[in-house]
C-alpha cells in the first residue's frame, strides 16, 4: 500500500482537516475549557482521523470531490464562528 497514491485525492482535505482541528482546539482555549479534557479530545480526533484516512481510503475515493466539498465547507464555518467568537460578536 502506497500511501501517496492512496490518498491522492485527499491531499487538501487531510491538510485542512488539521487545520480545522487547530481551529477546534483554539475555540475550546478560547471558551476557557479544561486543557487537559482538551488535549485527550484532540488527540482521540487526530487518532480517529488517520484510522479512518488509513482504512476508509479505498472505499471513500469515489466520493473523494463530495467529500472535498463539505469538509471545506465546515472548515469554512468554524473558522468563520472561530473569528466571530473571538471578538466578541457570538
Amino acid at each position: 500500500m502506497n500511501i501517496i497514491k492512496d490518498c491522492k485525492g485527499f491531499w487538501v482535505l487531510l491538510i485542512f482537516g488539521n487545520i480545522e482541528n487547530l481551529i477546534l482546539s483554539s475555540q475550546g482555549a478560547t471558551s476557557h475549557v479544561n486543557s487537559i479534557i482538551l488535549l485527550g479530545l484532540s488527540i482521540i480526533c487526530v487518532i480517529l482521523w488517520l484510522l479512518t484516512g488509513k482504512y476508509a481510503t479505498k472505499y471513500a475515493i469515489k466520493y473523494a470531490d463530495e467529500i472535498e466539498i463539505i469538509g471545506g465547507l465546515a472548515i469554512i464555518i468554524l473558522g468563520i464562528q472561530a473569528m466571530l467568537e473571538a471578538i466578541g460578536i457570538m
